[in-house]
Order: structure tokens, then C-alpha cells, then sequence
């Protein structure tokens, strides 16, 4: 970096930038230059100042990164108070033969009135406070921050992997999961920072006991050799001063280390330490009312300090008595409204509002599963279910509406019950003190527990004990906790309902949105083309197929392109497809530019094709058996699909389709089915079956 790229950037940051670098020159000067005694009282002063501003600073914060810049604050007071040893300790010794002031007030004071003037008592005093700094402060801050930066970089591949999986199942955005990312980088820096940094402080401790012979030392030379003071004299001067020197470096030092033994033994909180200590050290009446009992026993033993004892006996257990009155005061206050006692008011009279409407999505559970949904008693589920609505939201296209949640005692103690619209479409139980082993196909043995089916997609499973949970994964099993086959169960019937859950109200939401950026289009669709009624019905026969509604834009084009030419929501849905056949073939096989289909027989394409157009209802007339022969071919060939390891795609006429459609979801599950001109130009289908071909009677029923 060049010179004018610093300017440059010292220009930007202003005043700001400016502050390290004068600090680093002052320090610079204080060792090389010489201090008048005015200047050596203000810097003092200032480390003072300094050192109680950031202990109270850590006293306040709630946690230890929003005052990440402590290690770095810490080392820079740390030299600075170095610094003040070496240009007070140049005074000393230049100015102390004139012992009082010699080497500014401040000293002085600390030499004098602090000590009284006796300097055996200011050996002593200043001895135990380094003691103090060095062997528990000091010391202490130095193992939780080693230990702490050990820990720190232990957990943050499992707080990396817990970050994906919240950002996976839909709890977060990627803005939060950055956030949270760079919170868990910054905090084992930080960590590791001051386990560094707590290493200079002790330097520190250990270099004040140095200074303070070497100063003794030094001075009694140069007092008795240069300036011709008796021992006793040259003891007095440079020994007073010395030590008010050393008090005047130890007590800011020893503020530093507590500041940083707080900050490494914080727990993160919504409340600084002051606040904890309250809420916490005096929570329970209990503790002040056994203190108080037992220092008003030691009060009236004879020949105790009876008035001190019992003085405090009375404070702790006036402390514990505040204590009780206040948390009945405020159990008091919790109790609802309806339950004190009040003049019975007269029925009011019924208003529409007392006409509760139908939940679109309920979740009903019973009592043994209250826990789940309770995130006081550690409950997920509610955050569960959130993640899975904007999960699917996001994916379908609209907003999934909230889910009610109740209980229901006339559920057994572990079931749950799903209902859409106020009607029940899935009920399953779970145990919640157990995790359920789904098996996914293949797995390598077999497991002890309760034997089950999953819920979400009739999979079997089993209900094992939590410390099993490592062992049934290395088998091949899928393992879940209850909350997550809840939430798993309930997207599951979200996504095979959603064209139950878009409404009128969804669709002009939808219009809204697009209607921000494509206005005239809006316009010209709704209701001059086509009414909201048969857009709504639309979506709903895309939704109805799982074809995603997300580009909504490119629907409404199509819609206003071709509904000049008809009005049929068929006709129109399956124009929409056409549009849509690159999101939806790329939902079905990917990228791969080869599409494996089943297709039907040519014969008997043509038949249903004749049978479609001479029905009045647009439905085939099948005979019982035929259906059944049709229906039996189409699971063979979709479960050979499956074997293969490929899903099934059933390709037919484009007239056809939609019927075919109908049939196959509830005949043939899992099996697609697209019409050839669904097909992206930039796709190429490869034939991997043929329905009907070995089978003539198919085509004998057919009326």
C-alpha cells in the first residue's frame, strides 16, 4: 500500500481512523521523551479513567461480542500503562532525591496519603495486590479463555452443520444463516484473542514486581553515589515513590484483569451482569431467610460482634420478606380476569362474531403431545410447521396459510389429527419420548423397538429409544424425532392438498404482486379476458398435477394470449402447461437431455381417443374388467420404472391427456404423465415401455 492509497483512506475515515495511530505515537513519546510531572499526572489519571470505563463497559454488555474489540483495547492499555512505567520511572530517578512531588501529584498521593507515608506498609499493600492480579485474576482469565477458545473451535462444525439444517428445513433465510455464520467465526476469534491477550496481562503483573526492585535498586544508587543522600534518606525518597509508582500502574492493571475475567465467565444474556446478578442471586426468598436465620444465631452468642451480626441478620431477612410480598403480588397479577371474582354481567346478545369460521389448516393434538407445540416446555414443533409453510410456499408458488393449532381430549394421549377445511385427511400417533427409525428401502439389520409405519409415506419404521439413534444410522435407517415426523407428515399433506388451499383471495394476491411489475397485463386479464373465478380454477387444475404456480407472469400471458380464442379452463390449462414444459420436465428428470417414457399402444391411443370425443361427459365408457386390465399394466410397468431406479413418465396424445391424468393419480401413484407436445424442443425422449402392446383384449371393451 503507497502512501497516497493511506492518505486516501486516513482522508475517508476522518477523525476516526486517526485515533489508534495517535495513541501508538503517544505511547512512543512517553518512552523516548522525557515527561514533565503535569503530563505523568494526566496520563495517569487517564489510565485510570480508561481502565474503569471498560470495566463498567463489561459490566453492562450482554454479551461478549458487542465488545469484541476488548483484546485489542486490552493490549493497547496494557503498553500504555507500560509505557507510564518507563517515563515515570525516568522521573524517579532523575527527580527523586528532591522526594515530595518530584514525580507529580499523583504518585505523591499514592506514596503518601494512601500508604500514610510508611513505606513497609506500601511493600505490603502493593505485594498482595499483585499477588491478587497475578495468581487468581490474571490466572484464572487465562485458563476460562484457553479453555474457552478450545471449546469455541471444538463447536463450530456442529454449529455449522445445526446453521444448514435450520437453513435446510426452512427456519431461516441465507441473510439469517450468514449472520449466524459470522457470528460463530467472530466468536471463536474473539475467544482466541483474548486467551492471547491474557497472556499480556500477566506479562504485565510480572513486570511490575521487576520494576519495582530494579527502581529501589537504581535509585538508592543514584540517590547515595550522585546526589550524596544517607541510606536512610535515599531509602525513604525513591522507595516511597517507587511503590506510589507501582500502585498508581497495579490498581488500573488489576480493573483490566477483572474486566477481562467477566467478560471470558459471561454467559450470553438479554441482561448485562448488574441485572443477572439480581434476577438470579435473588430470585428465591429462601437463601436471604436461612442467611438471616443463621446470622442472627451467631448474633447472640456472647462475645460475637453482636451488632454487626445482627444489623445484617435484620437487612437479609427484611431483603427476603420484600422478596415473597413482591412475587405474590405478581402471581397475583397473572391470574386471567375471568377467574376473580366479579358481578355476574348479563348474557349478552349473540352477534355474527360469535360465528367462528372453519380453520383452513388445523392440527389437533393430544394431551401427552402439548409439550411439542408448548415452546416454553422446549417445544419445536411450532417453529417446525413455520419452516414448512414458507418451505412450500416458496416452492408452489403462494402463501400457505397458518396452521391452527388445539387440543383435543377426545384424541388419544399420542395422536394428532390433520384437517383441511374443518374435515379430517390424516390422523397418525407418536410417542414422544422415542425417535422413529425409518427404513428407506435397504437397510443392513434389524432394530428393537415398537414397529410402525410413517405416517407421512407409509414407510416402515420403528420407534427406538433416543440412545439408539447412532446405531440405527449406521444400519441404513433415517432417523427422526417426533416434531419433525409431525412436520414432515404435515407437508406432505400440504403439498398433495394445495390446490384446496389457493383461493380467491390467493389468486388476487397473487395479481397484486404481478400487477407491480406487469400492470397492463393485469389489466387486460382480469376481468376483462377471463374472470378471477376461472383463473382460480386454473391454478388449481396446475396445482392439482403438482405443477408449480411461481411464474405466474408466464401464466398470465398465456392465459390472456389464448383466452381470446377460448374460454374452456381445460383447453387453457393445458395451454398453460405447454408453457410451462421446460419448469415442469426439469422438475421431473433434471437436466438430462434424454427423457425415459412409457408411451401406450398406438391402437389403443387411438381408441381412447375415439371413445373421448364420442363421450358427452369428455369421459371414456370402459367395461369394469378392461379398467382393471389397464390399471394392472400401467403399476407393472411403473413398478419395473422404480426398480430401474427411474420414475415413471407416461407419454400419450395431447387430447387424451388430462383424463389420463385423472385416472393414473389414483391408479398409479407416482407415475407423471405429459403430452408430446409438453416436450421442450431441446429434449429428446427415449421410449422404455409400451402399454397395451402384448395385450389385443385391451381394446375389445372399449365402447
Amino acid at each position: 500500500m503507497n502512501t497516497a492509497t493511506i492518505l486516501e483512506n486516513v482522508k475517508e475515515g476522518g477523525a476516526k481512523g486517526m485515533g489508534v495511530p495517535l495513541v501508538l505515537m503517544m505511547l512512543l513519546a512517553m518512552v523516548v521523551i522525557p515527561m514533565p510531572p503535569i503530563a505523568l499526572d494526566m496520563f495517569f489519571t487517564f489510565n485510570i479513567t480508561l481502565s474503569l470505563v471498560v470495566l463498567l463497559v463489561v459490566v453492562y454488555t450482554q454479551k461478549p461480542l458487542d465488545f469484541g474489540v476488548f483484546p485489542s483495547l486490552l493490549l493497547i492499555a496494557t503498553l500504555l500503562r507500560l509505557a507510564l512505567n518507563v517515563a515515570s520511572t525516568r522521573v524517579v530517578l532523575l527527580e527523586g532525591h528532591q522526594g515530595g512531588d518530584a514525580a507529580g501529584k499523583v504518585i505523591e498521593a499514592f506514596g503518601s496519603f494512601v500508604i500514610g507515608g510508611n513505606y513497609a506498609v506500601g511493600l505490603v499493600v502493593f505485594f498482595i495486590l499483585v499477588i491478587i492480579n497475578f495468581v487468581v485474576v490474571t490466572k484464572g482469565a487465562g485458563r476460562v479463555s484457553e479453555v474457552s477458545a478450545r471449546f469455541t473451535l471444538d463447536a463450530m462444525p456442529g454449529k455449522q452443520m445445526a446453521i444448514d439444517a435450520d437453513l435446510n428445513s426452512g427456519l431461516i433465510n441465507q441473510d439469517e444463516a450468514r449472520a449466524r455464520r459470522e457470528e460463530v467465526s467472530n466468536e471463536a476469534d474473539f475467544y482466541g484473542a483474548m486467551d492471547g491477550a491474557s497472556k499480556f496481562v500477566r506479562g504485565d503483573a510480572v513486570a511490575g514486581i521487576l520494576i519495582l526492585f530494579i527502581n529501589i535498586l537504581g535509585g538508592l544508587g543514584i540517590g547515595m553515589i550522585q546526589h550524596d543522600l544517607d541510606f536512610a534518606t535515599a531509602l525513604r525518597y525513591y522507595t516511597l515513590l517507587t511503590i506510589g509508582d507501582g500502585l498508581v500502574a497495579q490498581i488500573p492493571s488489576l480493573l483490566l484483569s477483572t474486566s477481562a475475567a467477566i467478560i471470558v465467565t459471561r454467559v450470553a444474556s438479554t441482561q448485562d451482569v448488574g441485572s443477572q446478578v439480581i434476577s438470579q442471586l435473588f430470585a428465591n426468598p429462601k437463601s436471604l431467610t436461612v442467611a438471616a436465620g443463621v446470622l442472627f444465631t451467631m448474633g447472640i452468642i456472647p462475645g460475637m460482634p453482636n451488632f454487626a451480626f445482627l444489623t445484617l441478620a435484620l437487612l437479609a431477612g427484611s431483603g427476603a420478606w420484600f422478596i415473597a410480598k413482591r412475587q405474590e403480588q405478581a402471581q397475583l397479577q397473572e391470574i386471567p380476569a375471568e377467574l376473580e371474582p366479579e358481578a355476574v354481567a348479563p348474557p349478552r346478545e349473540l352477534t355474527w362474531d360469535d360465528v367462528q369460521p372453519v380453520d383452513i389448516i388445523g392440527l389437533e393434538v393430544g394431551y401427552r403431545l402439548i409439550p411439542l407445540v408448548d415452546r416454553n416446555q422446549g417445544g419445536q414443533l411450532m417453529d417446525r410447521i413455520k419452516g414448512v409453510r414458507k418451505k412450500l410456499s416458496q416452492e408452489l408458488g403462494f402463501l400457505i396459510q397458518p396452521v391452527h393449532i388445539r387440543d383435543n381430549l377426545d384424541l388419544s394421549p399420542n395422536s394428532y389429527r390433520l384437517t383441511l377445511h374443518g374435515a379430517t385427511v390424516a390422523e397418525a400417533e407418536i410417542r414422544t419420548d422415542r425417535e422413529l427409525a425409518i427404513n428407506p428401502g435397504r437397510v443392513f439389520g434389524t432394530l428393537q423397538g415398537v414397529e410402525t409405519k410413517d405416517p407421512a409415506f407409509g414407510l416402515d419404521a420403528v420407534w427406538i429409544e433416543p440412545d439408539q439413534r447412532d446405531h440405527a444410522q449406521s444400519l441404513g435407517y433415517t432417523v427422526v424425532d417426533a416434531s419433525t415426523v409431525v412436520a414432515t407428515h404435515l407437508s406432505e399433506i400440504l403439498q398433495s392438498h394445495s390446490h384446496e388451499l389457493l383461493g380467491h383471495e390467493e389468486v388476487q394476491q397473487l395479481l397484486d404482486v404481478l400487477s407491480k411489475t406487469a400492470a397492463k397485463l393485469v389489466e387486460d386479464l382480469v376481468p376483462k379476458t377471463l374472470s378471477l373465478g376461472q383463473v382460480l380454477r386454473i391454478l388449481q387444475n396446475l396445482l392439482m398435477e403438482s405443477v408449480p404456480i411461481r411464474d405466474i407472469r408466464t401464466i398470465a400471458e398465456t392465459l390472456a394470449e389464448h383466452a381470446v380464442l377460448s374460454q374452456d379452463t381445460g383447453v387453457l390449462t393445458a395451454a398453460v402447461r405447454v408453457a410451462l414444459s421446460r419448469s415442469i420436465v426439469q422438475q421431473l428428470v433434471g437436466p438430462t437431455e434424454e427423457i425415459p417414457v412409457v408411451v401406450l399402444d398406438p391402437g389403443l391411443e387411438q381408441i381412447l381417443q375415439q371413445a373421448l370425443l364420442s363421450s358427452e361427459d369428455g369421459g371414456a365408457g370402459f367395461e369394469p374388467g378392461l379398467a382393471e386390465q389397464m390399471q394392472k399394466a400401467l403399476v407393472e410397468t411403473a413398478n419395473q420404472r422404480e426398480m430401474a431406479g427411474e420414475g415413471a413418465i407416461l407419454l400419450v396424445a395431447a387430447p387424451i391427456r388430462p383424463w389420463i391424468a385423472r385416472f393414473v393419480k389414483h391408479s398409479v401413484p407416482g407415475m407423471q404423465v405429459l403430452s408430446y407436445n409438453e416436450i421442450p424442443d431441446n429434449r429428446q425422449i427415449k421410449v422404455v415401455a409400451t402399454v397395451g402392446k402384448s395385450s389385443g383384449e385391451l381394446g375389445d371393451g372399449l365402447g
